[in-house]
């Protein structure tokens, strides 16, 4: 990918930390920054944050009208909730850019922290109007839950009765989860990295030269990842209706699957089908979602050996393989699906977990034992960073064996030298203390909803995985009521609102938000 130019930097911005979280020279005069997420800054400044915010949330409110064409044509009332919800939309977008407008230079660190947070909550409570005025869920709770779930393309789903839901209702939460996978790439690859997320940092050389002024790399580098984006979804869409989808199913469908999030037309998700040929072509989107989009961009350049000798490509793919192939024998000599019928269903359903698209063909919760507690553990794992897909990602697993094998290695060889290299490149011990930080958080928030959850009323089995599959944004968890073949509508609302906050922290990667309530980010 071409060298992207230096973004241009006002005079009095103050230098955020480099790579290895060194400290920040304060041109203002304040003291050194301690903190290597939070440098030394003067006030913090809102206008650029309602910038952004007013320009996402009136592009959504234009994005309500397609929808409203749609019921509109069909004779389906629905279109009036649309209508209503695209005017107070709109309204309240431009609104807030009328008001910002030509005051704006650049997005600081502070800024991005909380643009980040504050652009999610809006758009997913714009997004929830329609679906509350529309009448198909009976509380603005509900709304909110499935709106959520889309944007953060976790998947679950609190509508009963899809087959008979207006189809703009249905177009709707495919455009969420759509936008929202968009969202989450250009996030992952031009604002984590930049703030040093989870580990994150390690892949700010993929993207870009500097570690200031945020907001115009991100807009450098969304053109090519949009259209690639675009062109996934297109020939996904072409391929299903080859296939024998209807149209409609076919470009729903399609949205769904590249973004990774696993919003069906149908109650029975793509069991409905129950066709090997759609199966395959959801597999193979379903990678395409999950794979690097900094890669992607190389691969449409002409450039495939940085697809096929990434390292967290490798371990992805390794991973898979390992325990499809784990299922697939566990189906075999449980006699749940015989031959090649249980390589379809092990393997669709693996991938569809993992990747966090949550998409299933079958029940694996009634498979037995094994099965429930392998694709438990598989909901934890996720697709690649700098993708669409969920969870812990795999190169933080990477990073997490790597810093294992030196720890043992010098315990072995106390004066041998063992030097961590991802991609052929040394790892910053920035980069492992924030990875096994991001690594504790989400095992500390795990067992902190899980416990919440369960208190709501929840079975152990649910509320574990209800748990495990907001926070890893997979959509379905196990068991009768929330498994592959329930839903999430009989929960209690204490429950939903717990479900929301983790797929919003897990979405964020967790120190987005937790920033936040740090007294000294507020601080002059």
């Amino acid at each position: 990918m071409a060298e992207l130019p230096p973004a241009k930097i006002a005079s009095n911005r103050i230098q955020p930390p480099d790579i290895l979280g060194g400290l920040a020279d304060n041109r203002a005069g304040a003291t050194f920054a301690t903190d290597p997420l939070i440098p030394a800054q003067s006030a913090l400044d809102f206008r650029p944050v309602l910038l952004v915010i007013g320009i996402l949330t009136a592009i959504l409110g234009v994005t309500m009208m397609a929808p409203a064409i749609m019921d509109a044509a069909l004779g389906n009332i629905a279109w009036r909730s649309f209508a209503v919800a695209s005017l107070v939309t709109t309204s309240f977008g431009l609104g807030l850019w009328l008001a910002t407008r030509g005051t704006v230079r650049g997005l600081g660190t502070r800024q991005a922290f909380l643009m980040t947070v504050s652009a999610w909550l809006a758009l997913a409570t714009f997004g929830a109007l329609p679906i509350y005025f529309s009448g198909v869920v009976p509380s603005f709770t509900d709304a909110f839950f499935e709106s959520m779930s889309g944007l953060t393309t976790t998947g679950a789903t609190v509508i009963t009765n899809l087959d008979s839901t207006p189809p703009g209702i249905l177009f709707w939460r495919a455009i969420l989860q759509w936008l929202g996978g968009l969202g989450i790439i250009v996030m992952a690859v031009a604002i984590l990295p930049m703030l040093q997320i989870g580990g994150m940092q390690i892949f700010k050389a993929e993207a870009f030269d500097s570690t200031d002024a945020i907001l115009p790399r991100v807009t450098q580098i969304s053109g090519a990842m949009t259209m690639i984006y675009i062109t996934l979804t297109v020939m996904c869409a072409f391929a299903y209706s080859v296939a024998g989808m209807g149209a409609a199913d076919a470009l729903f469908h399609a949205m769904t699957t590249v973004a990774t999030g696993g919003f069906s037309t149908k109650d029975a998700s793509l069991a409905y089908f129950d066709s090997a040929l759609i199966d395959t072509i959801c597999i193979v989107f379903m990678l395409a979602g999950s794979l690097p989009f900094l890669l992607w961009v190389q691969a449409f350049q002409g450039r495939m050996k940085p697809m096929l000798t990434d390292q967290q490509v490798r371990g992805f793919f390794g991973i898979l393989l390992l325990f499809i192939l784990a299922i697939w024998g566990y189906e075999t000599i449980r006699g749940v699906h015989p031959g090649l019928e249980g390589l379809r269903y092990g393997a669709f359903n693996v991938i569809s977990i993992m990747t966090g698209t949550g998409y299933a063909n079958d029940d694996y919760g009634s498979w037995g034992q094994f099965s429930i507690a392998l694709f438990f553990v598989i909901t934890f794992i996720g697709g690649c960073a700098g993708s669409t897909s969920c969870g812990m990602k795999v190169f933080r697993i990477q990073v997490l064996f790597m810093d294992l094998r030196q720890h043992l290695n010098r315990l072995a060889f106390p004066h041998g030298i063992f030097i961590r290299r991802f991609n052929g490149r040394p790892i910053p011990t920035s980069v492992s203390l924030s990875v096994m930080a991001f690594f504790f958080l989400y095992l500390l928030s795990f067992a902190i909803l899980a416990v919440l959850l369960s208190l709501t009323g929840m079975s152990t089995l649910a509320a574990m995985s209800g748990a495990a599959t907001s926070l890893s944004n997979v959509g379905p968890g196990l068991g009768e009521i929330i498994g592959p073949a329930g839903n999430f509508q009989p929960l209690s609302d204490t429950a939903k609102w717990l479900l929301i906050l983790g797929m919003l922290v897990g979405r964020l990667e967790f120190f987005t938000m937790l920033v936040l309530i740090l007294p000294r980010f507020w601080r002059s």
